[in-house]
């Protein structure tokens, strides 16, 4: 594309949210970090990325000028993943000046995977605006470079994991027809404390075994290893996960290293009155 036709592209995207279906540790690596088994899926909850090329003039510091609304985000924006996406692209690729604003509809620090996703999200939006003609591989291999997560929202389907998440294979798990509802207190959850209070170990039977059953089985079958730790230091979130269930979930758990906890309900499912100061979200997969 030529560049004098850059100034007409503005172009947005819409990162999606995923919840973990079981996430086991089974082992405690040499560098530090833990290999891990879960099954990603894909949720509609959604923040929205858009992108338009800087006017040469502007007065911008910045190569990639990030505002962000609705959900105030930790830390510098020039820090944010999807700043780094485009610098790291821009290693690459003779990418213009651009405006980005992220609108944040999926909670921060919510073990949804929402900067991992705003990251995967800008990436595609990159490839597809500025015409850079990266294969799928190619992007997930950028992605990768970013966080072990990432990778998989370049595919947004759910997928099994392995090694540190970034191991992915395709998963044959469709939910269509289930109402899923998703609980984040207020409430900081720290992931290295979370790990610290692990002991890695094989689960008896592998997530993806497990989802392969029906859903109404998966009670008593399949876990979140974070579960035990973050429940005893923060036993309102474990008591959100047991209300799930009283109000029929038929499976519950909570997601990533929390503090969103999620149900599978058959029916919909209103949580707004249950949790009024708290976030909440329905939907039907």
């Amino acid at each position: 594309m030529p560049k004098n036709n850059y100034l007409c592209i503005r172009m947005i995207t819409h990162p999606i949210a995923k919840i973990n279906l079981g996430l086991n540790i089974v082992e405690r690596r040499p560098d530090g970090y833990h290999n891990l088994e879960t099954v990603f899926y894909p949720i509609p909850l959604k923040d929205s990325l858009e992108i338009f090329v800087m006017d040469g003039q502007f007065p911008s510091e910045y190569d990639c000028d990030l505002k962000t609304t609705n959900i105030q985000i930790e830390g510098d924006e020039q820090s944010n993943l999807v700043v780094r996406a485009y610098n790291l692209l821009k290693g690459r690729y003779p990418l213009p000046r651009i405006h980005a604003h992220l609108f944040k509809g999926i909670p921060t620090q919510a073990g949804m995977g929402g900067g991992s996703s705003d990251c995967a999200y800008m990436i595609k939006l990159l490839n597809d605006a500025f015409c850079l003609k990266m294969s799928q591989d190619e992007m997930i291999g950028y992605a990768a470079k970013l966080g072990a997560d990432c990778p998989f929202f370049i595919l947004s389907r759910p997928a099994y994991a392995e090694g540190i998440g970034e191991k992915l294979e395709p998963v044959d798990l469709n939910l269509s027809g289930w109402y899923i509802g998703i609980v984040r207190p207020d409430i900081p959850v720290s992931t290295r404390e979370a790990f610290s209070l692990i002991t890695p170990q094989k689960p008896g039977m592998n997530c993806r075994d497990i989802v392969a059953l029906p859903v109404e089985e998966w009670k008593g079958l399949l876990a979140n290893d974070f579960e035990q730790s973050v429940f005893a230091l923060h036993p309102e979130i474990g008591a959100i996960k047991d209300r799930l269930y009283g109000l029929g979930a038929a499976y519950a758990a909570m997601s990533g290293s929390g503090s969103s906890v999620f149900g599978l309900f058959r029916n919909v499912i209103d949580l707004n009155t249950q949790y009024k100061d708290m976030f909440t979200y329905t939907a039907r997969l």
